[in-house]
């Protein structure tokens, strides 16, 4: 009788199996693009200086910028489901 050996592999760490893989990248990067839109986007409408940001009227913009750039790539109908 003849057996084959196993290979197993451990497991990877959380950050390896979920974040890491290339849709995580590409999500990571869209929300960072996102967020930096939300950020051009308050200095040009408002027409406000670099230097007189108040950081409570541009973190909603930010936060909705980073939301699209994560519904970009994770929405149903970016991943083939809908």
């Amino acid at each position: 009788m003849e057996f084959k050996k196993l290979d197993i592999k451990p497991d990877e760490n959380w950050f390896k199996r979920t974040i890491w893989t290339n849709h995580g990248k590409k999500t990571l990067l869209y929300i960072l693009v996102g967020a930096l839109a939300g950020f051009l986007f308050y200095l040009i409408s408002d027409d406000v200086k670099v230097s007189s940001i108040n950081w409570n009227d541009v973190l909603p913009n930010v936060a909705i910028g980073a939301f699209f750039g994560f519904f970009l790539t994770n929405s149903p109908c970016a991943r083939n489901k809908c």
